[in-house]
Formats: structure tokens, sequence, C-alpha cells
């Protein structure tokens, strides 16, 4: 319970005046013995321990009537979210509201989201706070402060609109610290309306023992209030994302491949129906789904003379309709470049000859770089990296590992010496050479998916054709995509960031293996390639609320429909002369959740209350009390006046006694 006049409630102590006036009472009169009033006072000491009795009732009625009054004049303020008792309404309120994708869940069977819940409960909180406290507003699109003039403000702002971006909920919380550091208000309470979805909260961040720590450390009091938006609907939902896109330009007629992943929470097999958008033309297409997570490939027919356009996928109605479209682009498909690290020569021209096998075509090329000069090499701009010399180290390890984390992709060959990558972790082991006359087979690889996959027409690559005779163990690897007989790794796979990293086993010296005649090495090189040039091909995928991509002084245009704002949604715009589509992040159709428990041990000792809403509910944050205060007063004042009513007046009936002649009526009275 917290009151909006807190300074009345110094005059409790007023509810003792019937006290006091009793005792006064009680000193006014003394007490003298008279003998001949013994007898009535025995008579009557059963009746008198029942007035002491309602003597007492009555001055403690009276003493919780005033203490009533006194406390409906403090205006006091309850509910499940506020349940503090007896403390003063804050000086600032700090709202926090998640407007991402996940809030957009409709509640229970109605038409209200998460996001309207929760303002509504924001508003109806704060509409009673008016003229009391400062409003400030942090939404999770821009994280920017905004002071609020009233709470009606609330449900008009575009701030409060729902957003395709994700929610940083330490972010956030650090935008709430900033602003509380730089205004320095009195008490603060921060306000935090969420689904709890993990992949916002980010649990796990070494951000948050940090945002304990300073709200902690901070001079005002602060309490964090977290309302948890939970939906209760039976109604299945279902989301569809773009995870990859190719466009193969050569097919006949030109062809785009799109990767979709289906999420949704059933696992029963099921048919979905989805309607793809290419350049204004629609198709339905039906989708037959296995499990709760399904990735499905579709290919869709370009005309010949387009060289760039846009589209989309999207599903039918469901519980979230943020989260069923998806949008994409495509563009001619820029030269991809492969920079091969070599100092051995015959090593580089095997794999210039793999990473181009074709001389006159002009969209795969190959740049043969100096080992001794690789701190000067742009990475971001190749497609693919063949490195086939010692593990870099110092500034080329560096920027390596910035070019993979972006994407890129690199595969190592063994260099026939130990070594260290140190800003990844992996390693060579000391090189190893067969016995005479003996060489190592390859028995197991990977053949669904990866640079090792059959071929379109079902083939298997000839690995166990090969004859290796020299070899070096990689280290530091959680992923084997192929073994040798014993055990041992002959390719393995590290994901850094957004891209990954292949240690090839043996060498192309002629000495080590067969690798340079081409039946298996030119396919790994071509699939990793194609992988490579996913990322340059993906320059027009980006996600919504990630702008860095953006060149100063750009204005993007919404194509899809007109008049939405790149920062908050998605959708296709034509930016510098280019089509970009804009998605929400991959982490908005996660379903994972933070418990409550979780959620409070973020903020470590700090003053957390948790309120979780179901909806449908008619249930308030908070409301004011005085009205049934005011009530219980005259309640109380009632019981009051029925006590101090005297008793009835009883008289027995009266009976005639004669005694010498006279006669003597006696009536009793009670």
């Amino acid at each position: 319970m917290t009151f909006l006049e807190p300074i009345l409630l110094w005059g409790l102590p007023l509810a003792l005046t019937p006290v006091v006036i009793h005792l006064f009472n009680r000193l006014r009169h003394r007490s003298v013995d008279w003998g001949a009033m013994m007898f009535l006072r025995s008579a009557n000491r059963k009746s008198t321990r029942y007035a002491k009795v309602r003597q007492w009732l009555i001055l403690a009625l009276r003493v919780l009537a005033l203490a009533a009054l006194v406390l409906a004049i403090s205006r006091p303020l309850a509910g499940g979210w506020l349940g503090w008792m007896l403390r003063p309404a804050p000086d600032a309120i700090v709202m926090i509201l998640d407007r991402s994708p996940s809030m957009e869940h409709r509640l229970n069977e109605g038409t209200t989201t998460r996001r309207e819940e929760a303002l509504r409960l924001f508003a109806q909180s704060a509409r009673s706070l008016a003229g009391v406290s400062r409003l400030v507003l942090i939404d999770s699109a821009l994280r920017t402060p905004q002071e609020l003039a009233g709470a009606e403000d609330l449900e008009r702002l575009s701030l409060t609109r729902a957003s395709d971006t994700a929610a940083d909920f330490p972010a956030l919380v650090q935008a709430a610290i900033d602003w509380i550091n730089r205004t320095r208000p009195g008490t603060v309470e921060i306000w935090l309306a969420s689904d709890l979805q993990q992949s916002n909260w980010q649990p796990q961040s070494d951000r948050w023992p940090a945002l304990a720590a300073q709200l902690g450390a901070l001079p005002q009091t602060v309490r964090v209030r977290l309302l948890a938006v939970q939906s209760t609907t039976r109604a299945e939902n279902i989301s569809v994302a773009l995870r990859d896109l190719q466009r193969r330009p050569r097919a006949n007629p030109p062809e785009l491949e799109l990767v979709l992943d289906i999420e949704r929470g059933s696992e029963t097999a099921a048919t979905i129906p989805l309607t793809v958008t290419v350049d204004g033309s629609q198709s339905p297409v039906e989708v037959q789904v296995t499990g709760q997570t399904f990735r499905y490939r579709h290919k869709v027919t370009l005309d010949p003379g387009a060289t760039s356009g846009s589209g989309k996928v999207e599903l039918s109605a469901d519980a979230n309709l943020r989260d069923n479209t998806a949008y994409f682009v495509y563009s001619p498909t820029p030269p991809l470049k492969t920079a091969v690290v070599a100092t051995d020569g015959g090593a580089a021209r095997a794999l210039q000859l793999a990473a181009a096998p074709i001389p006159g075509d002009t969209n795969q090329l190959t740049e043969l770089t100096d080992p001794a000069r690789a701190a000067e090499v742009g990475w971001q701009d190749y497609a693919l990296v063949l490195w086939q010399v010692p593990l870099p180290q110092g500034p080329v390890a560096r920027s390596l590992r910035a070019y993979l984390e972006a994407g890129g992709v690199m595969v190592c060959f063994a260099p026939g010496a130990s070594g260290t990558f140190a800003e990844l972790g992996l390693s060579w082991g000391e090189p190893e050479t067969a016995a005479e006359n003996k060489s190592w087979s390859i028995d197991r690889w990977q053949e669904r998916d990866g640079p090792l996959a059959r071929t379109e027409e079902g083939l298997s690559l000839p690995l166990n054709e090969l004859n290796i005779s020299k070899r070096q163990a990689p280290g530091g690897f959680k992923t084997a995509l192929a073994n040798y007989e014993d055990g041992g790794s002959f390719l393995a796979r590290a994901n850094v960031g957004g891209g990954q990293i292949l240690f090839c086993g043996s060498s192309l010296a002629a000495d080590w293996s067969d690798l340079r005649d081409g039946l298996v090495l030119v396919p790994l090189v071509q699939r990793m390639l194609t992988v490579g040039a996913a990322r340059l091909q993906r320059g027009n995928l980006v996600t919504c609320g990630e702008n860095a991509w953006l060149n100063p002084g750009e204005t993007p245009v919404s194509l899809d429909p007109p008049g939405k704002d790149l920062r908050v949604q998605a959708g296709v715009y034509r930016t510098g002369g280019r089509l970009v589509a804009v998605n929400r992040p991959a982490q908005e159709d996660e379903t994972e959740k933070l418990g409550a428990t979780e959620a409070r041990a973020l903020f470590a000792k700090l003053d957390v209350k948790l309120f979780e809403d179901k909806g449908g509910s008619d249930g308030q944050l908070q409301s004011e009390l005085w009205r049934g205060v005011l009530f219980l007063m005259l309640l109380l004042l009632v019981g009051e006046a029925i006590l101090i009513l005297p008793p009835p007046i009883r008289v027995t009936p009266a009976t005639t006694v004669r005694t010498g002649g006279t006669t003597v009526r006696k009536g009793v009275a009670a």
C-alpha cells in the first residue's frame, strides 16, 4: 500500500484521543466506600464484567474509526502490484516497456496483446499518481528516456506502438540508471513490463551483476516493480523467418532459393499454408510440417530480365500477427573473391583452381596473398580464405577473427608445423607420418549437409578413396565433419560469430595426400565459397534495430507498405540506390521464458515486486482505497452506536403480599 498524501499519516496518533478522554474521565471521580451499597455491588458483579467488555469494545471502535479517517484522507493506493505497506508515492517513475514482436501475442481468446495489456495497466497506475510523480518512458526499440506530461500519453505515443526490434533488458536498465544519475530525483520506482522472454533478458550476461551494483549504490531509494504479462491463449502461434537466400542466375530459368524456418508450439504433423510474393506476384504454397521446428527450402523462378527485386513470405493469421512475415530482396551476385595464402607453389595452384575452376568466369576470382603481407589485407572483401601456412598470430589473427565473426569463411590445411590460433582457442598438433607403404583412410563423414554432403544426384564424395600418408590433428574443435578409421579428425569445424572456420587434417603437398587431385577438394572449396557468398548476398538482408550499416545522410523509403519506419519496423526499403529487406531478430522466435525467481535474482538484494498478469481479468496494478476506508469507518461508527445504546428496562409482574392487615405490592425492575 502506498499513499499520495503520506504526511497526513502523522495524524494517526490522534486515533488515541478516545483513550485519553476515557483516562481523564476516570480521574474526575473518586471511589467512596458506602456500606449500604456493598450488597448491590455483590449482586451486579456479573453484569459489571459484561459492561466493562462493552466499554472496551466501544473504545476500540472509536479508536479504529479515527484511524480509518486519517488513512482515508492520506489517499491510500493498493493493488496486486503495488503492495508495499506505508510507503509514500515515489518522486519519479521510470517505465520500461517491452514492445518487441513477442509482446504482440494475443491474451486468452481476445484481441488484446501483451503490449496493450501492459500499457493499460501502466496508464491505470500512473493516472492515480498524476501531479505527484514524474513519469518517464523508456521503450525497448529506441531506449531514449521520454518524460510524459500525463498517463494519457502512454496510449497515444508512437513510442508505445508495436515494433520489430528485440528488447535488450540489460541495456534498458542501464538507460534507466543513466537517467537517474543525470536528473537526480528523490525516491525512484522502475516499472518493467515484459513477457519474460529469455533471449531479451539475457540472464547469463555479465552485465547484470554490474547493473545490480549500480542500482544498489544510488543515493536514492530505488524499488523495482516487474509486470510479467503472460498469455494463456489456446490458439496456436506459428512463426516464419528467412534464414538464407541464394540466387542462381545461371539456372535456366534463373532461380532464387529461400531457406525458411517455421516455428510452432505443436509437434504433431500439419499442413501450413504460405503465401510467397515476388515482385508483386503471389503464389500459395502448402508446407507439410513435422515437429516444432521445421526448415523448408522454397525455389522461386525469376524473370530472366530482372536484375533486382523484392518479396515476402506470409503465414495466415494466428495468435501473433507480428511474426507471420519474412521479407527478402535479391540483386546481382557480386564477384566472389577467394584469398589463397600459401607458400608451396603446387598447393597454391591447386587451391586457386579449386576456387575458380573456370578461367572465363569473371564472377569467381582468386588472389594469391603473401603471408608476410597478410596484415595489409582487407579480409572483408573476400567470400573465402584458404590458408596453407602456419596459423596467424597478433594483428593478423585479430583481423581474421573479426572477419569470421562478421560471417566470413576460412579453411585451413595442415601446415606441417604445430601451432595455435590463440584468438579462437584452436590448434594444430604435431605432424604424423604413416608407416611405410601404409596410409590412413577416412570411413565416416557427414553426408546429409555441409561441405561433404552428397551431390544433388545423391552421389557420395569419394573421401574413402583418399590416400593420407601424413596428417595433423586439429585441436579445440567440437564438431568433426569427417574421421579416420582410428577415430582421428580429418575435417573439423568451429562456428565463430556469424562465420565458420574449418581445419583439414592433411596438406595438399604431394608427399602428404592426393587431395590436389580435386575429387574432394573442388566440391569442398566450392561449397564453402557458396557459404561465404551468402554473407555478401545477405548484405541487403538486415536485422531490424541494427542500423549501423546505413550511410550518413541516407533517407530510406519504405516500399512494403509505404510509411514504415526502418528503425523499428520490418519491411522492404529503398536506400542509397539499393533495396534492403529488414526483418525481426531471430531471437524473437525463441519460446524460452525466464522464471520469476530468476528475474528477481538478477537485481540481487534490490527491492523487487513481481506482478503476473494473465490477461482477461479486471485486476489492476493499483487503485485508490479512500472510499473503502471511509465505508469501513462508517461501519465502525455504526457498531459503536449500537453498543452505546442503553439496555431495555424489563419489569417483572407485580405481586400482592398481605401482612398484619396491610396489603403491599412488590415489583422488580430489571
